[in-house]
């Protein structure tokens, strides 16, 4: 079954384009998700066979532009409609640069040009040559999930952190090996996008893994650039 997330914060948009999904591909299953806390989580799950999303969703002016970021990381090639009430004269360029598939402006278009786009994309997806799945991963030391708040556990243990830096850390330890820049990491944080908020932030996050394992020293600080989990001892 094809599947289709649905970010869109505005409930009657989310439901007249998922209206228009079902009238033009029965049998598709459409997941709609109205925050970025809630999407990200959802990507975080499952990989989309495409994604339909605006720019702006609740206060986040460019929450889209974050969420694209994190399918081009997690699911690279997932083709992504951009419907938004930015111009277009100004963010078509910003999202094609950003690999998304192509841009609508809300109040623009019509059905029929959301519904050929759309199918043009889904004749992309059936054409795609199949991908192995990754390996999974081999240690499964860390157990988190910022969305629905719940406890982190790290090593059979319980992690104290506040949210922003379970975000930090989740967005680290999925990158394992690779330095996360502070660009990538403003992503994540809600409020106080700065390097020093986010050394705070990540010394936060050490401490508290010391208190589990005191000889922890599996975050590397990268001058200039940002931070790299590397192999735990």
């Amino acid at each position: 079954m094809v599947t289709v997330a649905l970010i869109e914060d505005d409930v009657p948009t989310s439901n007249q384009l998922k209206g228009w999904i079902e009238a033009a591909r029965p049998g598709i299953r459409i997941d709609p998700w109205f925050s970025r806390d809630e999407a990200e989580a959802a990507l975080q799950r499952e990989r989309y066979d495409l994604v339909v999303l605006d720019i702006e969703l609740g206060r986040e002016r460019h929450a889209g532009v974050a969420l694209i970021n994190a399918i081009n990381r997690l699911h690279h090639g997932t083709p992504v409609l951009v419907v938004s009430a930015m111009p277009a004269a100004i963010y078509r360029g910003i999202m094609k640069a950003l690999d998304a598939w192509d841009y609508l402006q809300k109040t623009t278009f019509s059905e029929d040009d959301f519904i050929d786009t759309l199918l043009d994309m889904l004749r992309a997806v059936r054409d795609k040559p199949a991908v192995a799945a990754p390996p999974l991963a081999q240690d499964c030391e860390l157990s988190i999930d910022p969305l629905r708040q719940s406890t982190p556990i790290w090593r059979g243990q319980r992690l104290n952190l506040p949210l922003t830096a379970q975000r930090i850390l989740l967005t680290l330890h999925q990158r394992r090996g690779e330095v996360v820049s502070y660009d990538e990491l403003f992503q994540v944080v809600k409020s106080g996008r700065n390097r020093d908020n986010v050394r705070k932030h990540v010394s936060t996050i050490r401490d508290a893994l010391r208190e589990i394992d005191p000889a922890f020293d599996g975050i590397e600080n990268v001058p200039m650039r940002g931070f790299r989990w590397v192999a735990a001892k």
